[in-house]
């Protein structure tokens, strides 16, 4: 059956609508329809070839022709594609124009960005309870989630582990506090709690599952599918690490409606250009450097700084805006990295504030002549 043939009013029962096929991306796919090419949705990536969704089924495609330099624009698990009905082997001409993406920046020394799933519409962190909680590392997962345009959501899990219902309430306000307009929902693949409530999050639209290794996604994943879909190997009592379970990102339809995109573990979580999603993780420094005296005010020793102000008051956490610094610094770099004006705008800041500083240190000695 070819779905390019299908008007615009039948998205909602077209085969591939469990999915995520709407009308939106019937009227994107249409051009490509008529050169006899297939939609289908990307559910594994590797190693050039990709497993693709079709009204015909899942089939094999290869993706030499859309294999650019830029390795941000490489086909990704979640993208929506335009494949060959035929063919050995048959390929992937394009793909359609991403709503979103999820990226983070590799590990490597060329600070390339990677991107891990594309189309989301959730990012969902999880977070094992059977450690202690990173706060730094949330907002940090926080940053690049917002930034992809994603609504994040954080998932506290094996909720079973913490004694009392006191204890989890504590929790689940510390993550609240670092995550502002962030649903936070504690949850027990073990016992089901929680389950049904986040099913009823992802049932609306494509996710993303985020987190350490040892996190708990793919149990999570399991418990959301209602099988076990995802091998699932156990972590250690002491810290609630353990290794890699998922090795490959995998695109599953849920039973309630709904996508899931499960990633392996991630060990290393490098912003990649996220400065709006910082600044959306830190809303209320963001709030609070409004009334700064100084419209470049660092929060470092600037007067009349309205940050500095609220964390000399309690009103704002110390942690927060070291937080907050550290995340900024490093999507700086990053970056500056890849962007020569930026490299340039940066070090003219330093030599600005250099020069500021060497002037206050010199009216300093003058009065004290």
């Amino acid at each position: 059956m070819n779905l390019s043939s299908l008007p615009l009013s039948s998205a909602s029962s077209h085969p591939l609508a469990p999915y995520g096929w709407d009308e939106a991306w019937a009227g994107e796919f249409a051009p490509y329809g008529t050169q006899g090419l297939l939609p289908g949705r990307v559910l594994r990536v590797d190693r050039g070839q990709c497993d693709v969704v079709t009204a015909d089924g899942v089939l094999r495609a290869d993706t030499a022709f859309v294999t650019p330099h830029d390795p941000l624009r490489v086909v990704c698990t979640g993208d929506w594609v335009a494949v060959e009905p035929g063919g050995n082997p048959r390929y992937v001409r394009t793909y359609l124009p991403r709503r979103t993406a999820f990226v983070r920046s590799t590990s490597s020394k060329r600070s390339e960005g990677q991107i891990l799933a594309a189309n989301v519409d959730h990012a969902v962190v999880a977070v094992s309870l059977a450690a202690e909680l990173d706060l730094g590392r949330i907002e940090r997962f926080l940053a690049l989630a917002w930034e992809s345009g994603a609504q994040p959501v954080v998932v506290l899990t094996k909720s079973d582990l913490v004694p009392d219902a006191v204890t989890i309430g504590h929790l689940v306000a510390d993550v609240e506090g670092t995550a502002p307009g962030v649903p936070v929902l504690p949850v027990s693949a073990a016992t089901g709690d929680g389950i049904d409530v986040l099913g009823a999050v992802l049932a609306d639209g494509t996710s993303v599952l985020l987190g350490q290794s040892g996190a708990g996604k793919s149990t999570l994943a399991n418990a959301l599918l209602g099988e076990d879909v995802m091998a699932v190997q156990a972590t250690r009592d002491v810290d609630g690490k353990g290794r890699h379970t998922t090795t490959t990102r995998n695109l599953l339809a849920l039973p309630g409606g709904g996508v899931l995109i499960d990633t392996p573990g991630l060990r290393g979580v490098g912003l990649w250009d996220a400065e709006t999603g910082v600044g959306q993780v830190f809303a209320e420094i963001q709030e609070l450097a409004a009334d700064c005296r100084f419209h470049d005010c660092a929060h470092i020793a600037e007067p009349g700084c309205a940050v500095l102000a609220a964390v000399e008051s309690g009103a704002l956490p110390e942690r927060r805006l070291d937080s907050y610094r550290k995340l900024l610094r490093e999507n700086q770099y990053i970056v500056a990295k890849t962007d020569a004006r930026v490299r340039a705008e940066i070090r003219r800041e330093w030599k600005r504030r250099g020069a500021e500083g060497r002037a206050a240190m010199a009216a300093k000695r003058g009065r004290h002549r």
